[in-house]
Parts: structure tokens; C-alpha cells; sequence
């Protein structure tokens, strides 16, 4: 059974950094695309970022130049460092895990088969 755990979410000011850690179990995380989405209040949930199981990234364009996606495999842990963020980040955050790779679709949540719970990200003006 797979279990993905998100967790370092809180509430920054602007411009503040947050790391947001997914502690991954019951899967070989190397052969994975790992993905961070958010969703705000009211909001579709979004892609943010992905890393393919070979290492490349992707990540969506609001967020380019600030947050970093990075991986563990023999940790089986997936990372966001999220820096400058902003009121608009605002969001509960969540890691996903899909088999193989995304490519194209690695913003679209139905590429991905596992979820977290979430954490959330507070992010005060």
C-alpha cells in the first residue's frame, strides 16, 4: 500500500521560505514521477512542480525561479523549497506519485495515481 506523508507547511510573511517534505512508502521511489499540487480555497487543484524518475523537472510558470524540486531515492523523500513566496501561494500543498513517467501531463492531477493528505501553506501579506 502506497502512503505518501507531506509535511513543513505553516504560515510566512511574504517573502519568507518554507521546505515541504513527502515521506514515500510502499513504493520504489526511483521509478516514479513525483509531483507537488496545490489547491487554494475555491480553486482547481494545480501542478506546481514534477520530477521525473531520471531526474528531469518541470515546473508551472508562477513559480519558476522560486520554488525547487528535488528527490531523495534513497531517502524515498520528495522536497519543494519554496522561496519569496507570496500571498498567492497560499494553498494546502500535495505530493503525488505517479508510475513511469509524466512527460507532457505532469500538471494534469489525473497522471498522478497517489496522494497525500496535504500541508498547508500560509502565506501573509
Amino acid at each position: 500500500q502506497v502512503h505518501l506523508v507531506e509535511s513543513g507547511g505553516g504560515s510566512v510573511q511574504a517573502g519568507g521560505s518554507l521546505r515541504l517534505s513527502c515521506a514515500a512508502s510502499g513504493i520504489t521511489f526511483k521509478y516514479y514521477c513525483m509531483g507537488w499540487f496545490r489547491q487554494a480555497p475555491g480553486k482547481e487543484r494545480e501542478g506546481v512542480a514534477t520530477i521525473e524518475p531520471h531526474g528531469p523537472t518541470n515546473y508551472a510558470e508562477y513559480v519558476t525561479g522560486r520554488f525547487t524540486i528535488s528527490k531523495d531515492n534513497a531517502a524515498n523523500t520528495l522536497y519543494l523549497q519554496m522561496n519569496s513566496l507570496q500571498p498567492e501561494d497560499t494553498a494546502m500543498y500535495y505530493c503525488a506519485a505517479a508510475l513511469g513517467t509524466c512527460g507532457r501531463s505532469w500538471s494534469l492531477a489525473v497522471t498522478y495515481r497517489d496522494w497525500g493528505q496535504g500541508t498547508q501553506v500560509t502565506v501573509s501579506s
